[in-house]
């Protein structure tokens, strides 16, 4: 069960960081693209109140959002932005990849769910795909 509430908290944590990611980067974009960062936005905002609460329902606390990011690259316009936004998905996809690797039944399947999401999203803003995303760290 410890395997499982890490995993589910190293994802909160992932959820926490995509909401702050997509924070920067919807201010770099306009218009449809604008749109498309306020959809992930609102995503990963859905997944980390819903992470919140299956952290209490595994009988664990859920870990604090920390007060501030250190961004991996400098975003400095909709290029870069869009790059974050790809890098955000592509963290948040591993992060689940290791809860649907934990977890059983429906909590597996909701994580399993969130990597797909996050992979579809990830390809959106990268422009293209890539075998198993979110997993090179890991292997």
């Amino acid at each position: 069960m410890n395997a499982v509430i890490d995993a589910v908290q190293a994802a909160l944590a992932a959820e926490y960081a995509a909401v702050y990611g997509y924070g920067v980067v919807g201010g770099h974009l306009t218009g449809s693209r604008q749109a498309d960062a306020r959809q992930g936005y609102d995503a990963h905002r859905a997944r980390r109140d819903a992470l919140v609460r299956t952290v209490a329902d595994l009988g664990a606390s859920p870990a604090a959002e920390p007060v501030g990011y250190t961004l991996p690259f400098s975003v400095t316009g909709p290029e870069s932005a869009a790059r974050l936004a790809a890098y955000v998905e592509e963290h948040v996809a591993g992060a689940y990849g290791d809860v649907v690797r934990t977890a059983l039944g429906g909590l597996r399947q909701d994580a399993a769910s969130a990597m797909r999401d996050a992979a579809v999203r990830a390809v959106r803003w990268r422009g293209g795909s890539v075998a198993f995303p979110g997993l090179a760290e890991r292997g």
